[in-house]
């Protein structure tokens, strides 16, 4: 590896006063989808600077920019990166940055000339952040796939759902955000740490099958004990065992049970009206019975009557909420836990700090608005002629 610079150039300074953990972490966000921008969010929310690099034509998203939350807690540029003017104007980005993330297929950034071995050139200690499907290398690494397929051949979406039913689709939160996003956060700070000692960067290779896979940890090691069966619906966490499922109640809502030790099964039952002897619940024989007169006794009363009845209660019972209904639960107001920014609703920063809160977060910008100012803030050179032969782009210039 060639290095140009072995003294790196000193950082421009921002207006902006950080703050949050991660404050004074500068990451460059190649825009892309799912996984890769919600990493890139948990950066932002926590404090650090993060400037996402949008294509010229606008966002690659389905969701309106203003209403992006995943697009939150960033400034927003537009460069053309199959220009060369717009390959400059990363890589001069890159000089100032700790991180850069990525999510195209493998092969794409390095064919537009900003891949690792491109980057490192104008940065040695720069961490950059890969986050695919499938992973850089194996006979999968460049085809097309979504969540549902990763979680396929991982295993976890054979174990998801009833005995004798079709497997379950959890949303995408088990393969894009769980295996994926949080990987790639966890994996790039990790990098970041091990920097300071190496003073090199390297490649965090997220790929979403294998954090599903990791996942997956204690599900294996049970199996591996004899503990799971390697079929849905039959296992301690899986719905196979009656206190450890969902249930209908009067007003065709779902109360969720989830009392695993003998004392919260024994405040459980009792709370239901139903015998509370732990000899039941040891023999599987039992199980189907048991089962029925659980979803009769839920059967006789509303969502709420249940709620109010086990509230505060060890019983481990808690009410099947909507999305629309979450932000609503007292517990979840109290915490917090969701906030109205611009007048979207959203999850609020997770998790939290004693000493270094992150702060409050800003709204999603507009693809462009910022192009300007932050080559600019960054150092960047010839910013006029960037702008005018269409390298770079403002909010005008780019098509929403």
């Amino acid at each position: 590896m060639i290095v140009k610079r072995k003294v790196m150039m000193a950082r421009p300074e921002t207006t902006a006063a950080p703050s949050g953990p991660l404050a004074g972490l500068r990451v460059i966000e190649l825009s892309g989808i799912g996984p890769a921008p919600f990493a890139a969010m948990l950066l932002a929310d926590l404090g650090a600077e993060v400037v996402l690099v949008d294509r010229p034509e606008g966002s690659a998203g389905t969701v309106p920019d203003s209403e992006d939350v995943l697009r939150r807690n960033r400034r927003c540029i537009c460069l053309n990166l199959r220009t060369p003017g717009g390959r400059r104007a990363l890589l001069e980005l890159v000089e100032h940055a700790d991180v850069l993330i990525e999510g195209y297929r493998p092969g794409v950034a390095e064919r537009l000339g900003v891949g690792p071995e491109d980057c490192w050139q104008h940065n040695p200690r720069l961490v950059y952040g890969r986050m695919t499907g499938w992973g850089q290398q194996g006979p999968l690494a460049t085809t097309a796939g979504h969540d549902i397929s990763y979680l396929a051949i991982t295993g976890a979406l054979h174990a998801i759902g009833r005995q004798g039913a079709p497997p379950t689709v959890p949303l995408n939160l088990v393969g894009d955000f769980a295996g994926g996003s949080l990987y790639l956060a966890f994996g790039l700070l990790a990098a970041v740490f091990e920097t300071k000692r190496s003073q090199r960067g390297q490649v965090v290779d997220a790929a979403i099958v294998d954090g599903v896979s990791s996942l997956t940890a204690m599900m294996h090691s049970m199996f591996s004990a004899g503990l799971w069966r390697d079929e849905r619906g039959s296992n301690l966490l899986d719905s196979g065992v009656p206190w450890y499922d969902v249930y209908e109640t009067s007003d065709h809502q779902w109360m969720a049970a989830g009392p695993l030790e003998p004392k919260f099964y024994a405040r459980f039952m009792s709370l239901l009206g139903l015998d509370p002897a732990e000899e039941r619940r040891r023999d599987p024989a039992e199980w189907p019975r048991l089962r029925e007169e659980i979803a009769t006794a839920f059967a006789a009363k509303t969502r709420q009557d249940w709620t109010e009845l086990f509230e505060g209660t060890d019983a481990c019972v808690a009410p099947v909420l909507s999305l629309a209904e979450a932000p609503h639960h007292p517990h979840l107001a109290a915490r917090k836990a969701f906030i109205d920014v611009d007048g979207v609703r959203q999850p609020a920063p997770a998790p939290r700090f004693g000493a270094t809160p992150p702060p409050s977060p800003s709204p999603p910008t507009p693809s462009g608005k910022d192009t300007r100012q932050v080559l600019l803030d960054w150092g960047v050179t010839d910013i006029d002629e960037l702008m005018g032969s269409g390298a770079a782009a403002t909010i005008e210039d780019s098509v929403r």
